[in-house]
């Protein structure tokens, strides 16, 4: 099958090398997990009367209102509230992104996590290729 021992040798090199690169990619895949398992996305609005946190799924976690709340239409806290919230989620997206690159340059399953967070965390915005 192989015509010397060099090619069979060369093949196994090939070989050796693939594994290690994958098990780099699987250790950098778990320490990415770990690293986004404790991100969390922080905003508050303009005139910081509305705080923020979502943790790294992009659930709210924490939410502080100034009382000067009490001087303005319910309607319009809920709005602030609204747009505060979408802020932390894209402080995490922003903070996802960096994480990925990190881990995996401009690869492709960089690119993947991100968008996958960016669908579930700001779906309005569409996946990446859409904002080119």
């Amino acid at each position: 099958m192989w015509a010397d021992d060099a090619a069979l040798d060369a093949a196994e090199r090939r070989l050796d090398e693939w594994e290690t690169s994958l098990a780099e990619r699987a250790n950098r895949a778990k320490a990415l997990s770990a690293t986004m398992r404790e991100l969390t996305g922080i905003a508050h609005n303009a005139d910081r009367t509305v705080d923020v946190t979502v943790d790294s799924n992009g659930l709210l976690i924490d939410l502080r209102l100034d009382e000067r709340i009490r001087q303005q239409p319910a309607a319009h806290t809920a709005r602030q509230i609204l747009d505060t919230t979408n802020a932390a989620r894209a402080d995490l997206l922003r903070q996802v992104s960096n994480a990925a690159t990190q881990s995996f340059g401009d690869d492709a399953s960089g690119e993947a996590i991100i968008d996958s967070y960016r669908s579930r965390l700001l779906p309005d915005q569409g996946p990446n290729d859409a904002r080119r």
